[in-house]
């Protein structure tokens, strides 16, 4: 289990800041309507931005792996 969270610190991490994002961006754009699908409520923009998080920090964790074997 350690060694799991250690491998996946990087996207861990980017999960975070991408919900703290989609969260802040609720807060502060939002849709104030309330018709649109995403920004209406606060956990789709939350979860959105977590996913988004997922896929920067799995294309970084990858990028940093190609990096280190090629050394």
């Amino acid at each position: 289990m350690k060694n799991f969270f250690r491998n996946k610190k990087l996207q861990i991490v980017f999960i975070l800041l991408g919900a703290v994002g989609g969260f802040l961006y609720w807060e502060f754009v939002g849709c104030t309507s309330g018709t649109c699908l995403i920004k209406s409520v606060w956990y789709w923009s939350t979860l959105w931005g977590a996913a988004v998080g997922y896929l920067v920090g799995d294309f970084l964790n990858k990028r940093k792996k190609k990096k280190e074997e090629k050394k």
